[in-house]
């Protein structure tokens, strides 16, 4: 029986991937196998010893000691381009929004008080102090072309935007989803140069910290559009309020309020909606249980943070699964404690990303306590899990 901790409101369809014959969920549960969350934040917890794995229903993953993670040899999966329509939605509507200034006029209608012909007149004037325009040949800048960009990307380019996008990381998965309509920049000063719109889609890392700064916004067109639905510390506020002040900036919309952007006239700051539909959610419970699901039963690992992608059909033998320093022999040493054992192995794979390595291996009959012993001996290995046959 796998013991499954759940720290935020999962989905029940994602929960219900997880048989009850085989699996016990719960919110307060003891020495969990797996800690399935949300938005919870994880590195002021302390983390029992028991973890195989952790799970994360969404794309981001700053809630999660990734490190201290490796460390001890603990996969962390996410559920990538499971939110992705949910986000593309909003980040469209946030173009439209701060091309429309339909929040500024929405708020100027419901403070009217007047009926009859006064109202109408205060409408009529209304329509003046909000024009707006329209997307249609507007340069569109897409920083980030993961599941979500790229999705951006393809429907501005249906709305007759004219798209640029940058993305040095993209997989040959989203490159493929890409549409051929989109120009790809060299660079971001390439990319933020006379764009009519900025909608940014990478993750919070040191690298992308507060890369949307002064100088990136002065590149940008005269009246653009910035929207985040990306991480707040992507942006740097204090360079977008001044480039409001100045009318560099047209407006603002994100995902991130904080009290000077709350405050400013032309910032649209909604509560952390990127994610929140009802499909969204389920989509990332299911997507994140399946993985960790098959994981835990297989030790097939899919969608990682921190691990190598690593899948290993199932024949009828003993498996084995080891995480350990991505150093030198480890295989062969393995191997070595294998066959001393009057084991042979049937099937193996071994894959590696950054300074991890995962590897599975298929033995044709059961290893001994004396083997795992030996093999979870061997400096370097962080963990080994003996699955047995398939089921």
């Amino acid at each position: 029986m796998y013991k499954i901790l759940t720290l935020n409101n999962i989905a029940a369809k994602g929960l219900q991937r997880l048989p009850a014959d085989r699996y016990q969920t719960g919110t307060d549960i003891a020495d969990p196998d797996v800690i399935l969350l949300r938005s919870q934040n994880l590195h002021d917890m302390d983390l029992p010893v028991s973890i195989a794995a952790i799970g994360r229903a969404g794309a981001g993953t700053n809630n999660i000691p990734i490190d201290a993670m490796s460390k001890r040899g603990v996969p962390v999966f996410n559920a990538p381009g499971a939110n992705a329509n949910a986000v593309k939605e909003l980040a469209v509507a946030g173009m439209l929004i701060g091309a429309r200034n339909l929040c500024g006029a929405a708020e100027y209608v419901a403070g009217l008080d007047q009926t009859g012909d006064a109202l109408n007149k205060a409408v009529e004037a209304g329509k003046k102090r909000f024009v707006g325009f329209e997307l249609p040949g507007r340069r569109l800048a897409v920083l980030g072309l993961g599941a979500i960009g790229v999705e951006v990307a393809n429907s501005a380019l249906a709305l007759g935007m004219n798209v640029v996008g940058f993305d040095p990381a993209i997989t040959v998965r989203n490159a493929w989803q890409l549409s051929s309509g989109v120009e790809l920049a060299e660079s971001l000063d390439q990319l933020f140069q006379g764009a009519d719109f900025v909608s940014l889609h990478v993750p919070l890392i040191e690298a992308t910290k507060h890369i949307v700064d002064a100088k990136r916004i002065a590149l940008l067109k005269d009246g653009a559009v910035l929207v985040n639905f990306a991480r707040g510390g992507v942006v740097d506020n204090t360079a977008v309020i001044a480039a409001l002040d100045s009318g560099k900036l047209h407006s603002f919309v994100c995902d991130f309020p904080t009290p000077e952007l709350i405050a400013h006239p032309k910032v649209v700051a909604l509560p952390h909606l990127g994610a929140s539909t009802a499909e969204a959610e389920e989509n990332c419970a299911v997507m994140v249980a399946e993985n960790v699901k098959d994981y835990l039963e297989n030790g097939n690992i899919r969608y990682s943070v921190n691990f190598p992608e690593a899948r290993l059909p199932r024949l009828d033998a003993w498996r084995i699964t080891l995480a350990n320093a991505n150093v030198p022999n480890m295989v062969g040493q393995v191997s070595t404690c294998i066959a001393n054992a009057g084991l042979n192995i049937e099937d193996l794979l071994n894959r590696s990303k950054g300074d991890l390595a995962y590897t599975i291996v298929d033995v044709n009959d059961e290893p001994s306590p004396e083997l795992l012993a030996e093999i979870g001996a061997i400096k370097g290995v962080l963990t080994l899990r003996n699955l047995g046959k398939p089921v």
